[in-house]
């Protein structure tokens, strides 16, 4: 009997690591287009967040998922990450 290994991740807000499954992702797609991919399986680049509002925030400020994408996040992505961990 073998164990299937769990994929862990690393949140950008509050830098733990757990389960993928747990987090939010937030995707730059090779197109450059910004997206939230509830899923996981988007293609792009990825960054993790825990859904948590203390987590968004911390990850917020110091411009941790423009640095993991190396792009500028709109206004409405942290909208809708902001409304999406609200309802989580």
């Amino acid at each position: 009997m073998t164990v299937k290994k769990v994929p862990l991740r690393r949140c950008a807000g509050c830098n733990e690591q757990k389960p993928k499954k747990e987090f939010v992702r937030v995707v730059r797609t090779p197109e450059g287009e910004i997206r939230l991919d509830p899923v996981g399986k988007m293609n792009g680049r990825g960054v993790y967040l825990c859904p948590d509002a203390a987590c968004l925030k911390k990850a917020r400020k110091a411009k941790r998922l423009e640095r993991s994408l190396e792009v500028e996040i709109p206004d409405e992505i942290w909208e809708s990450l902001e409304r999406m961990i609200e309802e989580a």
